[in-house]
C-alpha cells in the first residue's frame, strides 16, 4: 500500500496494531498533541534534545491537517492508537481523536526510528521484532532530558539485538540519518543506561537476544511521553508506542549528506 491508502486502512478503523514494517521507503512520525500554551516550551524542549525529538514538522493550533507530512492527512485519525494523558497519568487508550478535538491543540511530528529499518533490512541486517511481527522493545533510561519549561524526565531507547558486524554497519548507515533519531545512544552492557531487566520493557515487546548479539540502542520517540509524563499537564495526546503516523515523506529524502 502507498501511505495515502495505509492512512485510510486506519481511518477506517481496520488497522490497529504496530506499523513496524508497513510502507518501509516513507518516514513514520510520533507524535506529542499539547495545548498552545506550552507550545513553545514543548518546542524548545525538542531543539534541546534532538536526538530522541527530531521534528518532522508542526501543525498550527487546532490544525489537524499538516501538508508538510501528507496531501490528505489527518492528525485525528491516521493513526493506529493514540494515548491521552491527564495530569501526566495515562487516562485513555483511544481509536481516534475527533471527540477530543480541541481548537488550541497543537501536534508535533517527531521523526521514527522504524523509518531506517527498511534501510538496515536492505542491507541484509535482520530485525527480530519484525520478523516475528512484534512491536519494537522501548525502555526508559537513566539518560536525563535537557528540560525546558515543565518539561524534562528521562529518554526512552528502542532496542534492536545485533550481531557485532551488523550492529557497525547499522551505526554507519542511521547515522546518515538524524532526522528519524540518526546513530545509536549506547551499545552493550544495558545496565550503563539504567535498565535491569531486557525481557520486561517499558514500551513494546520483548525479543530473544542470541549469544552471538549484543543490543544497540536508538533514542525513541516516545521520550516526549516520559516528558508529558514529568509536566503533569491538565491534558496531552501521544501516539500509542509502536502505533505510528505514516508520512507521505521518502525515507530518503532525509538524509543528511
Amino acid at each position: 500500500m502507498t501511505p495515502s491508502e495505509f492512512r485510510r486502512t486506519v481511518r477506517a478503523g481496520s488497522f490497529r496494531a504496530s506499523t513496524a514494517g508497513f510502507c518501509g521507503d516513507f518516514a513514520q512520525a510520533n507524535l506529542a498533541i499539547l495545548p498552545e500554551a506550552v507550545a513553545s516550551d514543548f518546542l524548545r524542549f525538542c531543539v534541546l534534545n534532538p536526538k530522541a525529538c527530531p521534528l518532522l514538522a508542526v501543525g498550527e493550533p487546532g490544525q489537524w491537517a499538516i501538508p508538510a507530512l501528507g496531501a490528505d492527512l489527518d492528525i485525528r485519525r491516521d493513526v493506529p492508537g493514540y494515548y491521552l494523558y491527564r495530569d501526566g497519568e495515562l487516562a485513555q487508550e483511544l481509536p481516534s481523536l475527533a471527540d477530543v478535538w480541541r481548537d488550541d491543540l497543537v501536534a508535533f511530528a517527531i521523526g521514527c526510528s522504524f523509518s531506517f529499518e527498511q534501510m538496515l533490512l536492505r542491507a541484509g541486517i535482520a530485525l527480530r521484532h519484525i520478523a516475528q511481527r512484534k512491536n519494537v522493545a522501548m525502555y526508559r533510561t537513566n539518560i536525563a532530558n535537557q528540560a525546558a519549561g515543565p518539561f524534562g524526565g528521562q529518554m526512552v531507547v528502542s532496542m534492536r539485538p545485533l550481531k557485532a558486524a551488523d550492529a557497525i554497519r547499522a551505526i554507519q548507515i542511521t547515522s546518515r540519518f538524524p532526522a528519524v533519531h540518526g546513530s545509536p545512544v549506547h551499545l552493550g552492557d544495558p545496565a550503563l543506561i539504567g535498565i535491569a531487566d531486557l525481557q520486561r520493557p517499558d514500551y513494546g515487546e520483548a525479543v530473544e537476544i542470541l549469544p552471538d548479539e549484543i543490543p544497540v540502542f536508538w533514542a525513541c520517540g516516545v521520550t516526549p511521553q516520559e516528558a508529558i509524563r514529568s509536566a503533569r499537564l491538565p491534558v496531552a495526546i501521544a501516539h500509542k508506542p509502536g502505533h505510528m503516523l505514516i508520512t507521505d515523506i521518502p525515507n530518503d529524502t532525509l538524509a543528511a549528506f
